[in-house]
């Protein structure tokens, strides 16, 4: 199944994806991080689904988010009539459930409508065999510690008693049956999860007044969401996905919802990226903070700085999304999706040192404390031993922000760290940070000696454009990000811009780094940076342009990838991903108030 195919739903402990044909091919059951039970877009033949559809497969489709939520809802149309399904994962009175919940409701519409349903458990990465243990209530299908059931009701007419018409069967893997739709008909399904402790089986209408629940929560939160600025519409999905990557049990945020999904059509690129980045952290937190949402946004700042405090107050690229540090990266047994692997568990870029990270954690806390926040002690402690970190580690090698094996002096990674000590030096100045006097000389001096180095070791007359590293020809799109952070909004990032779109650029799309396209596709976020670069830089009539020929780059439920095909337009890698609506959002956001500051200033003028 083509990835532009699918739509995600989640519940703040989990997400799903759901295609057009109204097949889960994707579930970690009960936690995001937990081994996937269903995980076909990785292994179609083994590695589990949920299926609903139509008998009749030639059925026409149109879907939809109900309004303001992550509740979708599939409509099929056969020769015979129209249902639809609505498809939750069931949220609670006071948030999230105890246990996941996937609740599938079908509505019948108009005439009749034979449909089929299976839930096929996968062997979760290739780790656990499924075993069936049957029970009182009925049967359990059981991964290692992840326990799964399934209650339900139907009320499609029986028209006939042969085996499954209208009944539910249990094979030794699996469950599956049949029923028919008719107007006004409403069934139900509900496969429930928890690991490592008891099961609870909810009463099936219980779950169905638990959908309806649902859908009054996503959209209350929606109602304290605060946008009213261009491209609305995308700005409003895009945060509706990033909420869905919020894992609520610790506060942190995870960088996409899957795992291995290929970056290429030859394999070698397919990470796991259910991990909570710092640096994707701190860009939610970034937008969380303009959108007025307290909640979220202390959360996540809390469990960031819990996490790192705890594992040595020293500085890590990503961790667990409960806070611990990952164990490395494995290999599982799966074949990929459409059998390009092998397929991942863990990311090897754990291990690196990336020094824009400095900049990530310490602007995002000066953007926290401007917002009306303050910082404690230890916070401010920590913060201040990260800005001593950059001064002492910016003349260093690092494998830059796009996890490369071969260390270089990567000049995005300098500006990351004259970022971090610039972003001290603020909250010093507004009173959030108490350095003494000898080491807020150290922090001053050692950023005019980045910006020194910058101009003598990154900037290429030649090419007119910063380059990515010294001695080199190549060029680096997230060198575009340090025109929003404020190191350049002059004329040498403006024609770094038309450098970069010379030479990465696809349509409107652009790549990572210079003879990347030779290994993937176009990193989705990189056209978003030029678009917040180019209104930076003062040229809003492109930036704007740029933007509205972004917005249509998602799929039709406005969701994106980590990359798009420049061949053909194909989503590559995982998704929902963070940073791809992280991305938008944050150019939304800084077109609009970099244009509501011109009109400002115009209006003032004499």
């Amino acid at each position: 199944m083509a990835l532009r195919s699918y739509g995600a739903i989640g519940d703040g402990r989990t997400v799903a994806l759901v295609a057009r044909d109204g097949q889960i091919d994707w579930l970690p059951m009960p936690e995001l991080n937990s081994d996937p039970v269903f995980s076909g877009i990785v292994d179609a033949g083994k590695g589990g689904r949920i299926e609903l559809r139509p008998v009749d497969e030639d059925f026409e489709v149109q879907r939809r988010y109900v309004a303001n939520t992550n509740v979708l809802v599939t409509r099929f149309r056969t020769s015979t009539g129209v249902v639809e399904v609505t498809d939750a994962l069931v949220t609670g009175i006071a948030g999230r459930l105890p246990w996941a919940e996937l609740a599938r409701r079908i509505d019948g519409v108009e005439g009749s409508v034979d449909m089929r349903w299976a839930v096929v458990p996968g062997n979760t990465f290739g780790t656990h065999p499924i075993r069936r243990f049957d029970t009182l209530h009925g049967p359990v299908l059981r991964a290692a510690d992840i326990n799964i059931a399934l209650v339900g009701f139907g009320h499609g007419r029986i028209d006939s008693t042969e085996p499954g018409d209208g009944e539910t069967h249990g094979g030794p893997h699996r469950f599956w049956g049949e029923f028919t739709t008719e107007p006004g008909s409403r069934s139900l399904l509900c496969l429930c999860g928890v690991e490592d402790e008891p099961l609870h089986l909810p009463d099936p209408h219980v779950v169905d007044q638990g959908i309806d629940r649902t859908i009054g929560n996503w959209q209350t939160w929606s109602d304290e969401f605060n946008w009213d600025g261009p491209w609305a519409e995308q700005v409003q999905r895009s945060a509706l996905a990033l909420k869905l990557l919020i894992y609520s049990p610790s506060g942190a945020i995870a960088a996409a919802a899957t795992a291995a999904l290929p970056e290429n059509f030859t394999g070698d690129k397919n990470w796991d990226y259910r991990f909570a980045w710092v640096r994707d952290l701190a860009y939610t937190v970034n937008a969380l903070v303009r959108f007025g949402l307290r909640e979220e946004t202390q959360a996540a700042v809390s469990w960031m700085l819990s996490a790192l405090k705890a594992n040595g107050r020293t500085m890590h690229i990503f961790l667990n999304l409960d806070g611990t540090v990952p164990d490395g990266t494995h290999e599982t047994g799966s074949e990929g999706w459409r059998g390009i692997g092998p397929v991942y568990k863990g990311n090897p870029a754990g291990e690196q040192l990336q020094l824009g990270t400095f900049a990530d954690i310490l602007s995002i806390m000066s953007q926290y404390a401007d917002d009306g926040n303050i910082l404690d002690v230890s916070t401010g402690d920590l913060l201040a031993s990260f800005a001593d970190d950059a001064c002492r580690r910016w003349q260093e090698k690092d494998s830059g922000m796009w996890e490369l094996g071969d260390e270089q002096h990567y000049v995005s990674s300098k500006m990351g760290c004259w970022q971090a000590i610039d972003s001290a030096l603020r909250l010093t100045e507004i009173g959030q940070m108490h350095p003494d006097p000898d080491d807020l000389e150290h922090w001053k001096k050692n950023r005019d000696l980045i910006v020194e180095w910058i101009d003598e070791h990154g900037w290429s007359e030649e090419l007119g454009a910063y380059v990515m590293y010294p001695g080199s020809d190549k060029l680096d799109a997230s060198v575009l990000l340090h025109a929003p952070s404020g190191f350049d909004r002059g004329e040498r990032m403006s024609s770094t811009i038309d450098a970069i779109r010379r030479e990465l650029g696809a349509g409107p799309l652009v790549f990572r780094y210079s003879d990347v396209h030779e290994e993937e596709g176009t990193f989705v976020a990189c056209a978003f940076w030029m678009a917040s670069a180019l209104a930076c830089v003062g040229r809003q009539e492109e930036a704007v342009a740029l933007m509205d020929e972004l917005v249509d780059q998602t799929n039709d439920l406005g969701l994106m990838t980590e990359m798009i095909s420049a061949d053909d337009g194909q989503f590559l890698g995982n998704m929902p991903q963070g940073l791809s609506h992280l991305a938008l959002v944050n150019a939304a956001i800084t077109i609009h108030e970099l244009s509501t500051d011109a009109t400002d200033d115009q209006k003032e003028a004499p």
